[in-house]
């Protein structure tokens, strides 16, 4: 006899979910998202999504192959010195990216580049994930002009570095490059911003 709202075999239910939230991902972005409806497309119970993935950041990060969990790297990154908020971000980044050898990165970018719906999306998750927990951290005036900063920043780097594969830069060593770039991301994060 089979219990009430479960699947059988334990890949069968994961997958399940995973597709499902992928097409509620795409259909309504992240924001919008939930885990109530990506239960209901899946035929499940909501618990048992639960039971496999910790909150819906979990289930956008696998079922979208994002390279790195925020809910794991950015207690690593905010811990510490917040002048040096900066250096601990693009370093864990850079990480993550070489780390990864990068395909899910370029997939990511290039979905985005392509597709506005999932940009859209890939926007929603790294605000809402990402940045607002770091620019929640500090005391600063222009919270998302700051954090549209960083974002164009990170976002440059990667596609520089990772998909135009432009030269010198493709080649730089990861320290090298966080000293080059950090400066810059701590600017956006803590450093005055003037607009005329």
């Amino acid at each position: 006899m089979s219990r009430s709202g479960r699947r059988p075999g334990a890949t069968e239910t994961r997958d399940a979910i995973l597709q499902a939230a992928r097409q509620e991902f795409n259909n309504r972005g992240y924001d919008a998202a939930s885990i109530r409806g990506i239960a209901s497309h899946a035929e499940i119970d909501p618990a048992l999504v639960y039971h496999y993935f910790a909150n819906k950041q979990a289930l956008f990060v696998a079922a979208l192959e994002f390279p790195a969990d925020p809910g794991i790297e950015l207690p690593r990154i905010l811990g510490g010195d917040p002048q040096q908020l900066g250096e601990r971000l693009v370093r864990t980044i850079l990480t993550i990216w070489d780390r990864e050898q990068i395909s899910p990165v370029i997939a990511l970018l290039r979905s985005a580049v392509a597709n506005e719906q999932f940009a859209a999306m890939l926007r929603q998750f790294i605000a809402t994930a990402i940045l607002e927990p770091v620019l929640g951290s500090l005391t600063v005036d222009q919270p998302r002009l700051r954090g549209s900063l960083v974002a164009s920043q990170l976002v440059g780097l990667a596609m520089a570095r990772y998909v135009l594969r432009i030269p010198p830069l493709v080649d730089v060593p990861t320290e090298q490059l966080v000293s080059l770039v950090a400066p810059t991301i701590q600017r956006y994060l803590t450093g005055e911003l003037t607009l005329s």
